[in-house]
Order: structure tokens, then C-alpha cells, then sequence
């Protein structure tokens, strides 16, 4: 069974940036581990993804050129680098993963979640 667990949220100023870690255990299948949000009152929405194993690496538009996830195979690891941090990336952030099959943005698509780490931009 596969389990997820965030760290690294918190609170910054707009411009301001911080770094998300997913660490991933129970499996060393390969897949995709993606990064989703969700604002209140709003649905999930995919923000980032990452073929592991691999350099295929996926953007939301909304966070293009500000956001970079990377992954750090030999510590099972999936980090998100948010940099020029607005406040609309407010939300809570999950990673999510998908063994042997490829990324999509679809959050349904992923069975493995993990709890959501707070992310707050104040302006």
C-alpha cells in the first residue's frame, strides 16, 4: 500500500516562495506523482506532475515559470519548488500518486493521496 505525507507548507508574503516535500512509501513501482491543490469552496485542480523515473514533467498553466517539481529517487521523494508566490496559490496542497501509468491532471485518476499541507499567501 502506498502511502504519502506532505511537509513544508506554511504561510509566506506574495513574491515570496517555499518548498513542498512528498515522501512516498510502500512502493518503488514507477508512475506518476502529481501535485494538486484545493481553495475553499473550490475543487481540486491539478497544479504540477512528474513521471518517475523519468524527465517528464507536467504544468498547470496558472503556475508555469513559478512552480518546479522535482524528484529525488534514492530518498523516494517528490518536492515543488513555488517561488513568486501569489495570493490566489492559497489552498491546501496534496500530492498524489499513480503506479505504472502515465500522468494526467485528472485528480480521480490517482488512487494514493496524502493528507494536504496548508499553503497561505497573504498579499
Amino acid at each position: 500500500q502506498v502511502q504519502l505525507a506532505e511537509s513544508g507548507g506554511g504561510s509566506a508574503q506574495a513574491g515570496g516562495s517555499l518548498n513542498l516535500t512528498c515522501v512516498a512509501s510502500g512502493s518503488r513501482s514507477t508512475g506518476c506523482v502529481g501535485w494538486f491543490r484545493q481553495a475553499p469552496g473550490k475543487e481540486h485542480e491539478g497544479v504540477a506532475a512528474i513521471r518517475t523515473g523519468t524527465d517528464r514533467i507536467y504544468y498547470a498553466d496558472a503556475v508555469k515559470g513559478r512552480f518546479t517539481i522535482s524528484q529525488d529517487s534514492a530518498k523516494n521523494t517528490v518536492s515543488l519548488q513555488m517561488n513568486d508566490l501569489k495570493p490566489e496559490d492559497t489552498a491546501v496542497y496534496y500530492c498524489a500518486a499513480r503506479m505504472g501509468a502515465p500522468c494526467t491532471s485528472v485528480g480521480p485518476a490517482y488512487p494514493h493521496w496524502g493528507p494536504g499541507t496548508q499553503v497561505t499567501v497573504s498579499s
